[in-house]
């Protein structure tokens, strides 16, 4: 059971960086691409966690993996925050 959970979360990590993605062809963006890439390094670490059924969710590699995706969403929102700021200095 625990595994069919984790692929459904796995999968619903996916489609959101999809959305994310589209997002980003639409608008250009650069925020949605990160959050694209943040949802979709999510949804591998939980497919990885599933796969490897053996293995604990504690070990490190998979937090280093949530770490990196969580890195990318702070990062998506501080290039924003310091992109906006400047547009408003200039005038755009």
């Amino acid at each position: 059971m625990n595994q069919v959970l984790l692929g459904a979360i796995g999968m619903a990590s996916l489609v959101a960086g999809l959305f994310f993605f589209r997002f980003w062809r639409t608008t250009g963006d650069r925020l949605f691409l990160f959050f694209a890439a943040s949802f979709w390094l999510e949804g591998i670490n939980r497919f990885l966690i599933g796969v490897y059924s053996s293995t604990s969710e504690d070990e490190p590699v998979y937090y280093l993996i949530r770490l990196a995706a969580f890195l990318l969403i702070v990062i998506a929102i501080v290039d924003k925050n310091r992109s906006s700021r400047g547009s408003a200095v200039r005038g755009d």
